[in-house]
């Protein structure tokens, strides 16, 4: 029985996330397969099949797909499933909107957002803000699962996978895509990035989130916020790290600002450097963080980001 990741795309480029989860699925000890379903979508198949470790790459390209809903893609998932013994996909938006359908579909047990993997039937993931982690035995006899990226390094190249097509599913009538409305930045993604820069309720106002944006440009950086931030319509909810919010393991993650709510600690912590600027010393922030800066940000910031 093999192991099947539903890949991340957009009709043009293969998402990061995917790479993050094939790493996962190699280390379950099958043959890994990718799923690609779009429209138009040869150039993420050839990338797909260029990925380290997939032996092949099933194709569905069907008009159906140009803008997946989570309706029409769990019936093309769940009508492939029977072949494999785990369905991967990443613990992103894509995959925590259509996962769970498929584990209805299949009436098993979904495993959501792993971050280790014990053996073929037994994995780790957070619970409590991540501050514990549960281990979990499935016996069902498909796995499904979500994969937390940040916990798995990305998949290299290097693969010579064989492309293969696949017939679209059944369409679902009762949903279509009408549109979407999308951020459009020349920053990095927030999830992808290698440095982040957030802000959180210290900021005071949306307008002086541009003292954040001074330093993220000198460092080619994305821009975050807390979930505080974020209610006080500081910024858009995109922005957003935390529990509720996205996952990010960046290089840098510089805190200006925030507290320390375990809820944002639990969407940041995995960072590999991590920078916290407050006035409190006695915020929570700094049980974390590797440096810490004591100061007012107002006068912080723009210091900073003359420095650099």
């Amino acid at each position: 029985m093999g192991i099947l990741v539903i890949a991340e795309h957009d009709n043009r480029e293969l998402k990061s996330s995917t790479l993050h989860v094939v790493t996962a699925a190699v280390q379950l000890g099958g043959e890994v397969e990718i799923l690609v379903a779009g429209s138009g979508c040869g150039a993420v198949a050839e990338a797909a099949a260029q990925v380290a470790g997939v032996s092949k790459v099933r194709v569905a390209d069907d008009a159906a797909y140009e803008h997946p809903l989570a309706e029409g893609l769990s019936q093309l998932v769940a009508g492939l499933a029977e072949g494999y013994s785990h369905l991967l996909a990443p613990a992103t938006t894509f995959g925590k909107n259509f996962m769970p359908r498929v584990a209805a579909l299949l009436d098993v047990a979904m495993l959501s957002d792993i971050t280790g993997i014990e053996s073929e039937d037994t994995f780790v993931r957070p619970i409590y803000a991540g501050n514990a982690l549960a281990t979990v035995q499935s016996s069902d006899r498909i796995k499904l699962i979500t994969v937390r990226g940040t916990a798995f390094d990305a998949a290299g190249s290097g693969g010579s996978a064989a492309i293969e097509p696949v017939a679209a599913g059944e369409g679902y009538e009762r949903s279509s895509y009408v549109g979407a409305e999308l951020t459009v930045s020349e920053r990095p993604e927030l999830t992808g990035a290698r440095i982040v820069v957030s802000g959180g309720r210290g900021m005071g106002s949306g307008e002086n989130f541009a003292l954040i944006e001074a330093v993220a440009d000198k460092l080619n950086a994305a821009i975050g916020a807390s979930r505080a931030a974020v209610d006080a319509g500081y910024v858009p909810n995109d922005y957003q790290v935390g529990q509720t919010g996205k996952i990010v393991a960046p290089e840098l993650y510089i805190a200006v600002g925030i507290s320390g709510a375990i809820q944002h600690l639990a969407g940041m912590k995995e960072s590999k450097v991590i920078v916290a600027i407050n006035k409190d010393e006695e915020a929570p922030i700094f049980q974390v963080a590797d440096y810490g800066l004591v100061a007012d940000l107002f006068q912080a910031l723009p210091e900073l980001a003359e420095q650099l």
